[in-house]
């Protein structure tokens, strides 16, 4: 879909874009294509949309999958998709939010794909709440703001590693595909955009109960950053189960959040949950 059509179809629907929504629509054919790449779609493919605005991404993936269910919360758009795509017997439209959809519905995705130029506003709590559930995609392919996507795949000791990084990193392997520039967008966002894919993990890393225990530390100990993560723990943990469970981590005392990795935060996990 070119920049041209986009602004056609908006100017005869009377649409006028809603910028807490995060409606920036991509435009640019050939970054349309590398996300589909991404993920690597086939006819074998059941593949789950969120946000797809006018629908340039929803068409490649209708030619490439063999199921595409997208989630759209404009009911304007929903309007225009629908006419689009009526005649596609393998397309359903779902008229949502699609964060309340993950958090409410108990849909069983696993074996589905989540391919989609998320909107700015939901990614990052759309990609918690999927890892969260035990039900999540087998894989997804996405495109985001190019700081979050960064923090995605951050690694210790690095500024952009913090919660959304383990939070995400608990449940996916994420891998940075490629940058998008911010002209490929209309409108035309103020940063850059990355797409990023994650594949679930085969083996969960916590058992399901500790995993809220889990969240606390982490978020904890990264309530102050700059901050030892040792004295922001005591507001939880008695000393003696901190010292045991820094022992089992290998973890000096003094680190603070951000120098410790995901394998020594299970540790603690396990060990605090004990």
């Amino acid at each position: 879909m070119k920049l041209s059509e986009i602004r056609n179809i908006l100017s005869e629907q009377e649409i006028q874009l809603t910028r807490s929504l995060g409606q920036n629509f991509m435009h640019d054919g050939n970054q349309i294509r590398k996300i589909v790449e991404a993920a690597a779609v086939c006819k074998e493919d059941a593949v789950v949309e969120i946000g797809p605005g006018l629908g340039p991404l929803t068409e490649k993936l209708l030619d490439a999958a063999g199921k595409v269910i997208a989630i759209e919360t404009d009911r304007r758009l929903v309007s225009v998709l629908g006419k689009r795509f009526e005649a596609q017997e393998h397309f359903q439209l779902v008229h949502a939010d699609a964060l309340q959809v993950i958090r409410k519905e108990a849909s069983d995705w696993t074996q589905w794909k989540l391919v989609a130029n998320m909107p700015y506003s939901v990614a990052s709590p759309v990609l918690v709440e999927l890892a969260k559930k035990d039900t999540g995609p087998r894989w997804i392919t996405t495109t985001l703001q190019l700081e979050v996507g960064q923090r995605l795949v951050a690694k210790p000791s690095s500024k952009t590693y913090g919660v959304l990084t383990l939070l995400v990193q608990l449940a996916y392997e994420p891998r940075l595909d490629f940058v998008i520039p911010r002209g490929c967008f209309f409108p035309e966002p103020k940063i850059d955009s990355a797409c990023v894919s994650m594949e679930r993990r085969q083996v969960s890393l916590l058992e399901k109960e500790r995993v809220p225990v889990f969240e606390k530390i982490v978020k904890r100990g990264f309530s102050q950053r700059r901050k030892m993560m040792l004295k922001l723990l005591k507001q939880d943990w008695d000393p003696g189960k901190l010292e045991r469970a820094y022992s089992a981590a290998g973890i000096d005392v003094k680190v603070r959040a951000e120098a410790v990795s995901l394998d020594q935060f299970i540790v603690m996990t396990n060990t605090l949950s004990e």
